[in-house]
């Protein structure tokens, strides 16, 4: 079977048991996964033997020990019997790509073709990122099998169609991993946007035109799947000797020995390299969720190209207001002053007026439709909270004006000006920002083992892509990732000698790390090692392996850790290193190697020594990055510590599914990230925020995930609910954390 996904993934065995027969055609046939214990092909035989209309599908035992069946759902409810059957899952379950952002841009138009040349100011305005122009060496991934687990590949595509090289459906069991149709549910795009990235060769190029393209097919329509379907599609593209597997999806679940996560891990140990969107949760720290927290997974986040930002400025108020430009908005490039006035006004005409309506219940696509049959220049909508928000003018016919979003204050400033005069006039002003980090890429760490993720950033802005119909734009990590997988494609065909480790090592040891508009320099959490810079990774002569120093939690008066780093020269002549002192720094001292040489085509192990006065330094997370200088080359190495604690969350991912073959029994999870000597979970509800009762209450919790069942009476009524976690540390300290709980009905 074959899985969406940033990962690697092998080819499911079938099993030809002769004895299966077809049930009649009036049955409702249902397909499931059952996670057995011992040997699934044994396993298989049995089910087979004693449940005549069910039909094996697919056998796993390389990195997941389960069957997958299919049959009539009243017959498949006594395959529950076998007491070596150790789980249930449905093949399509609720789950949708975490934090995607792809999915709520899918109403945008599909064009036929590309954008064409634009003016500088207007590339700079708009910027529309292409996925071939990372690659700027002579190579384009020939002859590698990169594999795409997600929603599908339009194999059709004119773009697609030369390196589509085959794939698995897991979600209809068969061999043609098609996107959904709009015949089959709700339609989906995300797989194909993510193949044009790695490997369009046509109208649009790829990072990898050349490269081979194997889709599987994890999530169905709407892009919903489960974890157990990910790691069935790892499978089956290990075995099917993926060399690169991307994986443009996750959960919320920000912990090392997630299931996901450990299957990744299996599946790089097997030869495969493994490439994980981060999450588009950001920016907060903590907010990697899994898979992307995996060890041996390369973790992506994502940058946003240079950009020329526009804003009003109000002479009057002499004040600056920020736009936030709505989704299927043409792009806000005005040139000179225009009058303002309210949408909505009956004393004016608002022809070649900035117009200003409060936002509602009335669709944006339809204010802005307003607008313009008004003969409006732009439209602006007042947010009726605080804060910002993102909004659509996209519909079957496109808006010809610009829209954007503003804030309910400065929206209240505007009216409160025009109010006292009889004319307002607004001036739109830009401002530049260099290549920088998108918002919405998810931070590390990772908590429990507080490894550094992302450990590389790629475009995820602005990108154009295949889809099916055409291109389009989206953006998300889900778009960052297939830049490094094709990335990666591109360094093994120009270095075939290389192993695994080097190849992705190369990426992290060249990146460049970015700065803010003050020029400091972003932390290892937002960014990793930094921007790819795929041609320097190519034509590297040093490589540094282990080049995350994760020092851990520090909590005694002065303690002192070690991390071993090995330094590797790929070159033909010897190299000298040294290391830059860092600034000194309050409760911190280094103890870094001495300058030192290495030979052509060996390695040094080093050791970076760190001690920590806890009492001297703040409490919380301390990060930065060492200098590591050869020649003309610096190189980066990020390092980061916690000091005695920090606020990290301590519960996540609680879920509350119904069971399946049964109409009273319910099945919850939730992961710790320590553990805790008490946990309670509180319902309230969610509109009037009255407590509604206790759902669960638990001691002794371990960390890690924690399963459980409770009937129906246990359970309560159900619905959605807004949780209340409170908690007891080992120390005794009470935390609590809010999420919103949802509790299925029965049958």
């Amino acid at each position: 079977m074959r899985f969406l996904l940033i990962v690697s993934v092998m080819m499911t065995m079938m099993i030809p048991f002769a004895t299966v027969q077809s049930a009649p055609d009036h049955e409702n046939q249902k397909t499931m996964i059952l996670e057995v214990e011992g040997d699934p092909a044994e396993r298989a035989k049995i089910i087979v033997s004693h449940h005549p209309y069910i039909e094996v599908v697919d056998v796993y035992d390389l990195l997941l020990q389960a069957v997958a069946v299919k049959g009539p759902q009243e017959k498949m409810a006594r395959i529950a019997s076998h007491d070596f059957i150790k789980t249930i899952h449905p093949v399509t379950t609720y789950n949708h790509p975490h934090g995607d952002l792809a999915a709520s841009q899918a109403e945008l138009p599909v064009k036929a073709s590309l954008p064409g040349p634009v003016s500088e100011q207007d590339a700079l305005i708009n910027p529309q990122v292409i996925p071939g122009d990372l690659n700027t060496t002579p190579f384009t991934g020939k002859g590698v099998k990169v594999g795409v687990i997600d929603t599908g590949i339009d194999f059709n595509h004119p773009d697609l169609a030369d390196n589509y090289k085959g794939g698995y459906d897991l979600v209809d069991l068969d061999d043609e991993p098609m996107e959904t149709q709009v015949s089959e549910g709700i339609p989906t795009i995300h797989g194909t946007h993510v193949a044009g990235i790695i490997a369009g060769d046509g109208a649009l190029k790829g990072v990898a035109p050349d490269a081979e393209l194997y889709a599987y097919r994890a999530l169905g329509p709407g892009g919903q799947g489960t974890s157990v379907q990910v790691i069935a599609a790892l499978e089956e593209a290990v075995r099917d000797g993926m060399d690169v597997v991307n994986l443009s999806l996750g959960n919320a679940i920000n912990g090392p020995d997630y299931p996901t996560s450990q299957a990744v891990n299996r599946a790089t140990e097997k030869g495969t390299m493994i490439v994980i969107a981060n999450g588009n949760d950001g920016p907060g720290d903590w907010t990697v969720g899994s898979p992307a927290t995996a060890v041996n997974a390369l973790s992506v986040g994502a940058t946003a190209p240079k950009t020329m930002m526009p804003e009003l400025y109000v002479p009057v108020l002499d004040q600056d207001i920020a736009l936030q430009p709505m989704r299927g908005s043409v792009p806000w490039a005005l040139s000179k002053d225009f009058p303002f006035a309210e949408l909505t006004d009956p004393s004016r005409n608002v022809t070649d007026h900035i117009v200003l309506t409060k936002r509602g219940q009335t669709p944006f696509y339809e204010l802005a439709q307003e607008a313009e049959a008004k003969g409006a220049k732009a439209l602006l909508v007042m947010n009726k909270e605080d804060g910002s928000f993102q909004g659509s003018v996209a519909g079957e016919k496109p808006i010809s004006i610009p829209a954007a979003g503003i804030s309910k204050k400065a929206g209240e400033a505007l009216i409160k000006a025009m109010a006292d005069r009889d004319h307002l006039y607004l001036e739109t002003v830009y401002s530049t920002t260099e290549k920088h980090m998108a918002a919405f890429s998810s931070r590390g760490p990772v908590t429990v083992s507080w490894n550094i993720k992302p450990e590389i950033s790629a475009p995820g802005a602005n990108i154009w892509s295949t889809v099916p119909g055409g291109y389009k734009e989206l953006q998300g990590t889900s778009m960052a990732a297939p830049h490094v997988a094709g990335a990666l494609a591109v360094l093994k065909e120009a270095h075939p000698d290389w192993s695994n480790k080097k190849l992705t090592n190369a990426l992290t040891t060249t990146a460049n790390p970015l700065a803010d508009p003050t020029g400091k320099r972003l932390t290892p959490i937002e960014q990793g090692a930094g921007d790819i810079q795929l041609d320097q990774a190519r034509t590297t002569d040093t490589i540094i392996h282990e080049g995350f120093l994760t020092y851990g939690k520090f909590a005694d008066y002065s303690q002192k850790e070690t991390i071993d780093l090995t330094i590797e020269n790929v070159s033909d002549e010897s190299l000298t290193y040294t290391f830059v002192m860092p600034k000194k720094e309050a409760g911190v001292v280094w103890d870094l190697p001495k300058t030192f040489t290495v030979p052509p085509h060996e390695t040094a192990t080093i050791s970076i020594g760190m001690t920590v006065t806890s009492m001297r330094q703040d409490s919380g997370l301390h990060q930065g990055y060492l200098q590591l200088k050869e020649g003309s080359e610096t190189f980066h190495i990020p390092y980061l510590y916690m000091n005695q604690t920090a606020d990290y969350p301590k519960a996540m991912g609680i879920g509350v599914t119904l069971k399946p073959f049964s109409a009273d029994a319910y099945t919850y999870q939730y992961y710790m990230t320590e553990d805790v000597k008490d946990l309670k979970i509180d319902l309230y509800n969610p509109h009037t925020l009255i407590h509604e009762r206790v759902l669960l209450e638990d001691r002794d919790v371990k960390q890690g995930l924690n399963k459980g069942e409770m009937n129906k009476k246990e359970i309560g009524p159900p619905g959605e609910y807004k949780g209340m976690i409170i908690m007891e540390l080992a120390d005794g300290t009470i935390e609590t954390i809010e999420t919103d709980i949802f509790i299925p009905p029965s049958h």
